[in-house]
């Protein structure tokens, strides 16, 4: 009996923190997104009819889809070359992953400080007499350029996480498969697509759908270098909770990138996994 009270003594921390700090915080956003002086799914029906709302939808989903494959090339690219582990990977692998000490917020100010009018990009340029004027990354006159500003900032802060996940799933593979391959004469590319990809295939998806559901929820680099210009999911409701004072909208807006990570996540269990356990067979 004693041992009993001791246990849930132990595990008290932690199922408070759950109610406190995810529980209640969960339940009032459901209760604010359903609650609405036009019906039950008032707020919803406020939110589709709402033209930023299928922007904010259509820019999320479009950084997403440039971004995440950055992110997995270069990443695969990069583990590739230090799984090597050469004089100096080490040194080469910290470098690497310093982006990952980096909030969003710092890294948006990095870029900014780089990319501005007065930035260390255009200083560099009029020096060395490349350009006789600024070039303007930031404005809504050029929402382009900020695009890329974003997803070039994306790549470098998140890339490493990617990078960690798929240098493990490297290490990990038996080294006797490549020396198998290199007796019966394998090049570089063969051990590379039918030994090496196959087998760190767990670990792309792994990558794949932590940095996909992130990037639903991408937020600090986007209102920092482009405020509302390109419009997000995440920047859509902090701007309804904080500018418009208007709780619901925000809570409505909270819920469907929830309801869309849900559904990523389903896709990448459900379809992907499931090619990938039977082409293991």
């Amino acid at each position: 009996m004693r041992g009993k009270w001791i246990s849930f003594l132990l595990i008290l921390p932690a199922v408070l923190y759950l109610v406190l700090l995810m529980g209640y915080p969960l339940f009032e956003t459901f209760r604010l997104a359903f609650t609405s002086d036009e019906g039950f799914l008032g707020n919803f029906k406020r939110l589709v009819e709402n033209g930023g709302f299928w922007n904010a939808m259509k820019n999320t989903i479009l950084l997403t889809a440039v971004i995440v494959p950055l992110q997995l090339i270069f990443a695969l690219g990069l583990a590739l070359f230090v799984n090597q582990k050469f004089k100096g990977y080490t040194t080469v692998l910290y470098f690497i992953a310093i982006p990952l000490a980096l909030s969003d917020v710092t890294a948006a100010l990095m870029s900014y400080t780089i990319f501005s009018p007065n930035g260390y990009l255009n200083k560099i340029l009029m020096n060395l007499h490349l350009i006789e004027r600024p070039i303007y990354f930031f404005g809504y006159m050029f929402k382009a350029r900020e695009f890329w500003v974003i997803v070039l900032t994306e790549v470098w802060r998140a890339t490493p996480l990617v990078f960690i996940i798929l240098l493990a799933g490297l290490q990990s593979i038996n080294k006797e498969y490549l020396e198998a391959a290199d007796l019966f004469g394998f090049s570089r590319w063969k051990k590379f697509t039918k030994i090496i990809l196959p087998l760190l295939k767990p670990s792309i998806m792994s990558a794949l759908l932590l940095r996909t559901l992130f990037a639903f929820q991408i937020f600090g680099v986007v209102w920092l270098l482009a405020g509302r210009d390109i419009p997000v999911l995440a920047g859509e409701t902090y701007y309804w909770y904080t500018f418009m004072n208007d709780p619901k909208m925000a809570s409505a807006y909270a819920l469907v990138i929830a309801l869309v990570t849900i559904v990523v996540s389903w896709f990448y269990i459900t379809f992907l996994s499931a090619k990938h356990l039977e082409g293991a067979r």
